[in-house]
């Protein structure tokens, strides 16, 4: 029988990352957030590697 997967289980690969990776998660994600409430169809992926950039630098 096969477990079904929890929250906890979901959220393991951000809870255990790095802070700085973390740090990538939660800008991204927020990025994202903002861009659905505003319903922009626009490219992101420049955004994601500004905000990979900083957080590296």
């Amino acid at each position: 029988m096969k477990k079904e997967p929890n929250i906890e289980d979901v959220q393991q690969p951000i809870t255990s990352a790095s802070p700085e990776v973390r740090e990538i998660i939660e800008k991204v994600w927020k990025l994202e957030k903002s861009r659905l409430d505003k319903k922009l169809n626009t490219h992101i992926n420049d955004d994601i590697l500004t905000i990979i950039k900083e957080v590296v630098q």
